[in-house]
């Protein structure tokens, strides 16, 4: 048996084009970190199996791409540590949310069938997917016309990325398939399904997945069949009949790795597994944070800012308020910028430039508020606080001697003032937040973001050194799974400030450059008024 001093957890962080694996002993060392990019990456031009066209708002994924890229990853984590695999007491998962696909009672995806592998509908829907708009406005209509109390708990809101739209979307769009999906379920549950090799009956369902994108709470479980047969009778008969499992927090026992995926992985079977949370949720115990306040802005293609609270209190616009959604014995808000990593990735191409490098030096250099360029970063929609993934982002105040630092520069403020409008909503709704920490791979690929966040924000912004919060996280709840006499740990926050809590003497701060302060009061309500001009278009 493992001695708990020389236990190690494996975290699998499952990103919109790669999936990662590291594995972190008890103490908090990294001892390998390996990332393996998806063989078909994002699909969302053409489908892989047929080359046909994709209708407009389709981003969708293949099953098998995280099968193959967990095990490169996992295997090459394991050789480049050198450890002797029977330390490893522990498997975490977080993955992208709300991905989601059908599935036979078998957990065989319909996409893999031969009969529904040309039919992009049978295969899973990224997170970004939006091609259920028409769909997510029938919820929402119905919802609030029948005054439905979850609303509450969603700032008002159903959002597009989530389950139930898609699921809708197929239904209405692709009958044959709903009809043959035996099981819906997000693709986090789905890994772990596999991992774990159990019968449908008893696969097990994140509390945080479902709380945050399905309508679910403990305290009633999934939204009713009554709501459900309004918007639709066959999305309550999917709801009822197809969504087997059991429902079971983030760190809690799922099962234990079974031989196939085993043998995938280059693991002994018979490891404890995690029940699957959300990626951007993993990052906060992934970054030592256990205490209510703390913002943690998790950074990449798309943002998550996520925050406990001692109480929940309905906030307008806030994407989930769920009780132990995140950390247990609090309250988890949810709240995100649709486009980051991507808006600047889609910057650099429109403009036809290979790097970052000399364009950030370039805009900051510039004074704030870019000459008078400003923008408005609904690049793919705003999700806090608008929850409306059909509005569209705009550039103003350009000139022929607008350059495309200036329009760089214009982008950072953007997102920025977008997290500011959501401190703002949260503040407003009486939720403390009181400091900040970034996480994810923007910051320290792109320090002119934290830069100009902190210039906005006018406060300081811990950026945590690990650039897998996620990852860290996943293995965090991992090690909890295992238990506590093989982890050592009482409970996540015990393992979440050994395994990632960074010492005050090791914390890099950015400091807010106060000289921009009075300009960012003026150009944010700018930003403020730029967003309703385009929200009445």
């Amino acid at each position: 048996m493992t001695a708990v001093n020389d236990s190690v957890a494996l975290g699998l962080d499952f990103g919109t084009e790669s999936a990662r694996a590291v594995l972190v002993d008890r103490n908090g060392c990294e001892l390998a970190v390996c990332e393996n990019p998806y063989r078909h990456g994002q699909i969302t031009q053409i489908l892989p199996t047929s080359g046909a066209a994709l209708p407009q708002h389709f981003a969708l994924q293949n099953p098998a791409d995280w099968i193959e890229s967990a095990a490169k990853a996992t295997t090459d984590a394991i050789k480049t540590s050198g450890i002797d695999v029977r330390r490893v007491v522990g498997i975490g998962v977080d993955f992208t949310s709300c991905t989601m696909l059908p599935t036979q009672l078998d957990g065989t995806p319909l996409c893999e069938l031969e009969r529904f592998r040309d039919t992009p509908l049978a295969w899973p829907k990224l997170w970004k997917h939006h091609g259920a708009i028409e769909q997510t406005d029938r919820m929402n209509r119905i919802a609030k016309e029948r005054n439905e109390a979850f609303m509450d708990r969603y700032g008002g809101t159903i959002g597009l990325e989530w389950f139930f739209p898609k699921m809708l979307e197929t239904i209405d769009k692709a009958p044959e398939v709903a009809d043959a999906a035996e099981v819906w379920l997000e693709a986090g549950d789905w890994f772990v399904w596999q991992l774990v090799g159990c019968d449908a009956a008893e696969l097990p369902r994140s509390t945080c997945q479902a709380g945050y994108k399905a309508l679910w709470s403990a305290e009633t479980g999934y939204a009713s069949d009554a709501y459900f047969a309004a918007v639709d009778p066959a999305l309550a008969a999917a709801a009822r009949d197809k969504m087997p499992g059991r429902m079971l927090s983030p760190g809690q026992f799922a099962g234990t790795l079974c031989e196939a995926l085993a043998d995938r992985l280059g693991l002994p079977a018979g490891i404890a597994v995690a029940a699957a949370t959300i990626d951007a949720h993993a990052a906060v115990p992934g970054v030592g944070e256990a205490e209510p306040g703390t913002l943690v802005m998790v950074m990449g293609t798309s943002s998550c800012h996520m925050l406990n609270a001692r109480e929940g209190k309905p906030v307008d616009g806030v994407a989930g308020i769920v009780d132990g959604g995140i950390l247990p014995g609090m309250f988890g808000y949810e709240t995100g910028q649709a486009a980051v990593g991507d808006a600047f990735a889609w910057l650099l191409k429109l403009l036809n430039l290979d790097s970052f490098e000399q364009l950030a030096k370039d805009a900051i250099a510039l004074p704030a508020g870019a000459d008078g360029v400003m923008c408005l970063d609904w690049m793919n929609g705003c999700r806090t606080p608008l929850m409306d993934g059909t509005v569209k982002g705009a550039f103003s105040g350009l000139t022929l001697a607008t350059t495309p630092a200036h329009m760089y520069r214009a982008l950072l403020e953007a997102s920025a003032f977008g997290v500011r409008w959501i401190v703002d909503v949260l503040r407003e709704g009486e939720i403390p937040v009181d400091r900040y920490v970034a996480s994810g791979g923007l910051p320290h690929h792109n320090p002119a973001v934290v830069q100009v966040y902190a210039d906005v924000l006018g406060s300081e912004i811990e950026v945590h050194p690990s650039q897998q919060g996620p990852a860290i996280g996943a293995a965090v709840l991992g090690m909890i799974a295992a238990g506590e006499s093989k982890s050592g740990f009482a409970s996540v926050a015990d393992s979440a400030r050994a395994m990632a809590a960074v010492p005050e003497s090791q914390k890099q701060i950015v400091k807010p450059n106060r000289d921009h302060e009075s300009s960012y009061r003026e150009l944010y309500q700018r930003y403020r008024k730029l967003a309703d001009v385009m929200q009445n278009l």
